[in-house]
C-alpha cells in the first residue's frame, strides 16, 4: 500500500519516526515534508497529501500536525477526501471501514510514538465495508460534496 505522508513543523519528528516504522512493515512511504522543524503551514501539508490521495499516487494518507485538527479541517476541502482527526484505534479502523476515510490526521502534541503506530496500523489494515448501509451513508456524503452543500 502507497501511503502520502507529512505534517508541519509541530508534527515533524512523530511523522519523520511513523514514516520509518511504517516503512519497516513494508508500507510505500511518500514523504511530503516537514523537512525540519522550521515553523510552517499545516495547509500546505494537508493539500500535498490529499493531493496525492486524489490523483491516485497514494492509496491514504496521513498527516500530523499539533493536535490533527488544523490537518483535517484543510484536507476535508479537497473533493475525494474524507479525513479525521483520530486519537484511537478504534476510530481508526471503524472510520475505514463504516465512512471510507482515506485520510488520518494526527496530533503530535497529543499521542505519542506507540499509540500514533497502533493507530496507523489499525487505519492502514482496514477495508471499507460493502454493506449496503455503509455504501447508502457514504453516497450520501459523496452527494453533499458534490454539490457543495
Amino acid at each position: 500500500m502507497r501511503i502520502a505522508i507529512a505534517g508541519d513543523h509541530a508534527g515533524y519528528a512523530l511523522k519523520e519516526w511513523l514514516a520509518g516504522e511504517l516503512v519497516n512493515e513494508g508500507f510505500v512511504i511518500e514523504n511530503l515534508g516537514a523537512r525540519d522543524t522550521t515553523p510552517s503551514d499545516y495547509p500546505d501539508f494537508a493539500r500535498a497529501v490529499a493531493r496525492a490521495v486524489v490523483s491516485g499516487s497514494a492509496d491514504r494518507g496521513i498527516i500530523v500536525c499539533g493536535s490533527g485538527v488544523g490537518a483535517s479541517v484543510a484536507a476535508n476541502k479537497m473533493r475525494g477526501i474524507r479525513a479525521a482527526v483520530v486519537h484511537d484505534t478504534y476510530s481508526a479502523h471503524q472510520g475505514v471501514e463504516h465512512d471510507d476515510m482515506n485520510v488520518l490526521c494526527m496530533g503530535s502534541r497529543v499521542v505519542g510514538q506507540a499509540l500514533a503506530l497502533d493507530i496507523a496500523r489499525a487505519f492502514l489494515r482496514a477495508q471499507f465495508a460493502t454493506d449496503e448501509r455503509f455504501r447508502r451513508r457514504l453516497q450520501k456524503v459523496l452527494d453533499i460534496e458534490a454539490r457543495g452543500e
